[in-house]
């Protein structure tokens, strides 16, 4: 038989000790009765744009179909890396969210440098939210009333025209990238930390056209402030049936579409998630909800993690492919 030293005897002891500890805790965590305190949805970008809107409305719904409240926390800057940071480094236990967009599970890892998380492993999918397209917007200073115009405006005027997104690497800012490479042209990208300063900026005049989310873009278009050249999805906005899209508009190929979904830290307990993908995708199918969310141009998801999760993917695929093409590094 084989004997072991003191030292070796005591380090197999504390060992022991400790992996005994763990085994409860986690044990703990599994029983606990969920929720039993409020939830905290992470937002990575300011209020007033379509993450927040989208999170606030789920929050409140959820929060009554759970018995807690969900509680939203503004987290804006680095084109959304700070918020969704703050969630990764959260603790796996179900009361931390993140609403998280193309940007921040997508798109934001082949334009950063460094990234501050692996928005593949760092995160599990709960459920989508909504998708939605988005929409170019002009001020009255820019003389182009159509996709050929502003085409044909650019091309005279290489680089002095500039368009205003809502982060660095965001659906809104491939809008742009993908119209620049497809048009052959160059407008300069001024990237703002969310939509309602980058709103501000356009209707003073401060910038010549923006690309936003439709749903944070409606008000102001359908209150005349503003005017909408094109719709970036395959086909016309159900709320804005008078714009055409940019495919009709003379690049049949051209499509972007942005989504908002919600994912807990990794390790998060598998039955917590799937507690909290059951409550939000109740909330999806209410009636209210949905007309909602379609009253401001986006279309409700609730299909699932998995679905969720396999468009993450597929996305993934698609724009890796298209921001080294085109060269996108972050500002």
């Amino acid at each position: 038989m084989k004997r072991h030293s003191p030292a070796r005897r005591a380090l197999l002891a504390a060992m022991a000790v400790l992996c005994g500890a763990a085994v409860p805790a986690m044990s703990a965590i599994a029983a606990e009765a969920f929720p039993s305190r409020p939830i905290r949805l992470i937002v990575p970008f300011t209020p007033g744009g379509t993450t927040d809107i989208l999170a606030r409305l789920v929050a409140q719904k959820a929060g009554e179909v759970l018995g807690q409240p969900m509680v939203v926390e503004n987290r804006p800057g680095a084109g959304g890396n700070i918020g969704a940071e703050a969630a990764a480094r959260s603790a796996a236990d179900g009361y931390t969210l993140l609403m998280g967009t193309l940007g921040t599970q997508v798109t934001n890892q082949f334009i950063y440098p460094r990234m501050p998380y692996d928005s593949a492993k760092d995160f599990a999918p709960v459920t989508l939210v909504a998708n939605s397209p988005n929409v170019l917007l002009v001020n009255g200073t820019l003389q182009a009333n159509s996709i050929g115009e502003l085409i044909a405006l650019a091309k005279r005027e290489p680089g002095k025209i500039n368009y205003a997104s809502t982060s660095t690497g965001g659906s809104p800012h491939l809008s742009g990238e993908l119209l620049n490479m497809m048009a052959g042209v160059r407008m300069q990208h001024v990237p703002y930390k969310g939509a309602a300063p980058a709103m501000t900026d356009l209707l003073a005049g401060q910038v010549n056209l923006m690309f936003d989310n439709l749903p944070s873009a409606l008000a102001q278009i359908q209150g005349g402030k503003i005017k909408a050249l094109a719709v970036t999805g395959v086909k016309r906005a159900s709320v804005l049936p008078s714009v055409p899209t940019v495919r009709e508009s003379g690049l049949p190929d051209y499509e972007v579409n942005s989504w908002f979904g919600l994912l807990a830290p990794a390790g998060t307990p598998t039955e917590r998630v799937r507690q909290l993908q059951q409550a939000v995708d109740k909330v999806l199918a209410m009636p209210d909800v949905r007309k909602r969310i379609q009253e401001l141009g986006a279309e409700p998801g609730g299909e699932g993690s998995a679905a969720f999760a396999a468009q993450i993917k597929a996305d993934t695929d698609k724009w890796s492919r298209v921001i080294r093409s085109a060269g996108i590094k972050a500002q």
